[in-house]
């Protein structure tokens, strides 16, 4: 295994290389392994050793190779089906879809898996149940986060959007219209919350500058200097959340 710029490489039994993003963080406490539909990312303490980052990504070799199997990076994911456990990104994380029987429909994040409660016995409406549920649960992540980031940066804008909508989009990450109500696409859930936020940001600052002049992106680099980061996060893994949206609430 070898550093290579912001990428460490690994390499499998089978004689392929794994890269690896790796990511300091000045509130990490500990190191952390994920993998999402771009790929997999270390991040670490502020001051943690390179051999301490290469020893972890060697103990957890075998966990990387079956996580990037399960997700299929690069083909179609498996369809959504009641009572298969799945994997599916959440707030840039790779997150685990499992479900288990109950009398009562509903949905629960318990520590790094969501579980999907759904009676017995499973049939026709048990899937359109689960989407509707999985649809309740990405709304409220993103209400959660949004938010906080209004009460952060209207007063400094000075404007606060009439409403926030959430849906999916085809293309778009987010519009502002001419009753200054932004809609957001839902599946911004699926991706790091500094990309929402950075869309967020986008639309907030249309609010103060309905172009995008020079005077637009100063704005938007005033309230989120790594906003270029996460606009290009998004063009490298919009396609692959779209699809995984798709697959979770609407196939």
């Amino acid at each position: 295994m070898e550093l290579a710029h912001d990428y460490l490489e690994l390499a499998t039994p089978a004689g392929e290389t794994i890269k690896v993003l790796r990511k300091s963080h000045p509130q990490a406490r500990r190191l952390r392994l994920t993998v999402t539909p771009g790929g997999a990312r270390v991040t670490y303490p502020e001051g943690t050793h390179p051999a301490q980052v290469f020893a972890f990504l060697r103990k957890h070799g075998e966990w990387l190779e079956r996580k990037l199997d399960e997700l299929s990076l690069g083909s179609a994911p498996p369809p959504l089906k009641p009572g298969a456990a799945t994997v599916m990104p959440l707030r840039g994380e790779t997150t685990r879809l499992s479900w288990r029987d109950g009398a009562y429909p509903q949905i629960e994040q318990i520590d790094d898996r969501l579980v999907l409660t759904l009676p017995r016995p499973h049939g026709k409406s048990t899937l359109p149940a689960a989407r509707a549920l999985l649809r309740s649960f990405l709304e409220a992540q993103i209400r959660r986060d949004v938010s906080r980031w209004l009460a952060r940066y209207c007063p400094e804008l000075g404007r606060a959007p009439t409403a926030v909508k959430l849906r999916p989009l085809k293309s778009l990450w987010g519009s502002l219209d001419t009753r200054d109500r932004v809609t957001l696409d839902l599946a911004l859930a699926l991706a790091p919350p500094a990309a929402l936020r950075y869309v967020v940001v986008h639309e907030l600052c249309h609010l103060r500058i309905r172009s995008h002049s020079p005077r637009f992106w100063a704005l938007v680099e005033k309230l989120m200097p790594d906003w270029r980061e996460q606009r290009d996060w998004l063009r490298l893994n919009g396609q692959a959340l779209k699809a995984e949206l798709n697959r979770l609430i609407q196939a």
